[in-house]
């Protein structure tokens, strides 16, 4: 990059709570701490504009017509109303870029002023919602036979995977959580793409913040308690573990959701938070003793991180993001199925030698994960798809040029069509 970006930013969720909002977050105060240009574009209780430094924000506000997506997303079908008030917003602030997050109504919305304004436009995929939607449909469902039911909810999984690849065919540059998503990425776009790993805050999550020593080895879980992130196999585990003789354990569950009930009525040694924030998640993370992470979902997992970096080794599936990061037998486990979460469990319950390694481990990983690092890539790529853009502009006329923004072309190097 010859000069920082001009960047208008446009997150599907930031003031909600998940991982897109808080790495939006993060993604905002970099840009702010170093003075670099930034515009965000988020929905918000009402239409209004702000500014802090270097970056302004634009609040357009949801309808009454917005569809809950989860506890606290919706999806707006008549957000782009306001698509006349950012058009007017992005010409005064001429951005090099625009970043989009995700296929839900403020992001279509970046997309859509990308194409029509011919701005260069990074796309970072964040959620897997195919799995999700998946899941959930799958859960309620339960009236049909359940080889209908998989069969079904396979096959919708199967569209919405392929409606996503369709739109993220849209960006020049693609960030992607883990490996297994960037090459799913480039094959089913044919667009350049680039890890955009989580980093994790080291003195926010650290093992200082633990306030309870009763000698009692806890089992955590941090997150929505929903039927994508699998928790029913948390009392699956606790089972197991009792019926192998183990006392001297307790699970702390943080988090809300429609399986909470479930879950309190199912276990017997499990303390439930409710959502935490701030100092009382620090506190929680660090009573953690060893993370426990069933969900087969997540695209990256900034959860498993943050419990590494309190000081908690984390169990984790064979499926999903965190298995990137998790070095079996080095930082935590990676589990095939439940007994190997069993199996792993009364490891470290039976071997405080072992467990004390694993803590250790998972500090000295959590160490080399800043957000610095990450959004220094981030900027990297917004750098490179202005000058693909760029490149693509001198290389033909603006009548063909949405030739090399709309799905099944691609560009190399020289601007040549593919």
């Amino acid at each position: 990059m010859n000069s920082i970006p001009r960047v208008a930013y446009f997150p599907d969720s930031f003031l909600e709570v998940d991982g897109v909002a808080m790495t939006s977050n993060k993604l905002v105060k970099f840009a702010r701490e170093r003075d670099y240009p930034f515009l965000v574009f988020h929905a918000g209780p009402k239409t209004h504009d702000t500014q802090e430094g270097s970056v302004r924000f634009v609040s357009l506000s949801r309808s009454p017509l917005s569809i809950p997506m989860d506890h606290s997303l919706r999806f707006d079908p008549l957000f782009q109303r306001h698509l006349g008030k950012a058009k007017r917003e992005i010409e005064r602030f001429k951005p090099d870029v625009i970043h989009i997050t995700g296929p839900n109504d403020v992001s279509i919305m970046g997309a859509l002023l990308a194409w029509k304004m011919d701005i260069a436009l990074v796309g970072s995929w964040h959620t897997n919602v195919h799995e999700y939607a998946a899941r959930r449909l799958h859960k309620k469902l339960t009236f049909l036979p359940k080889d209908v039911r998989t069969g079904f909810t396979n096959w919708i999984e199967r569209r919405i995977l392929s409606g996503a690849k369709l739109y993220y065919k849209m960006p020049q540059v693609l960030l992607a959580p883990n490996q297994e998503l960037l090459d799913m990425l480039v094959a089913g776009t044919t667009r350049r793409a680039r890890l955009m790993i989580r980093g994790v805050d080291t003195e926010k999550f650290n093992p200082r913040h633990r306030t309870i020593n009763d000698g009692l080895i806890r089992f955590g879980f941090v997150g929505r308690l929903r039927a994508e992130k699998n928790v029913r196999m948390l009392p699956d585990l606790e089972k197991r573990l009792i019926a192998a003789g183990k006392s001297g354990f307790r699970f702390l569950i943080v988090g809300e959701g429609d399986e909470r009930k479930f879950l309190e009525r199912e276990m017997k040694f499990a303390d439930f938070t409710g959502y935490l924030d701030g100092q009382e998640l620090s506190e929680a993370y660090a009573n953690m003793d060893v993370f426990v992470f069933p969900s087969e979902t997540d695209a990256y997992g900034n959860v498993p991180q943050e419990a590494m970096a309190s000081g908690a080794p984390a169990l984790v599936t064979d499926k999903g993001g965190p298995k990137h990061f998790v070095a079996d037998g080095v930082n935590g486990y990676v589990c095939r199925d439940l007994d190997e979460f069993v199996k792993r469990s009364l490891m470290l319950i039976d071997d405080a030698s072992l467990l004390n390694q694993l803590k250790l481990a998972s500090l000295e990983f959590a160490r080399t994960r800043s957000w610095e690092s990450v959004f220094e890539n981030v900027y990297q790529a917004y750098g490179e798809a202005k000058d693909y853009l760029d490149k693509v502009k001198r290389s033909c006329s603006k009548k063909d040029r949405h030739m090399f923004t709309i799905p099944n072309i691609a560009v190399d190097e020289d601007g040549d069509r593919n």
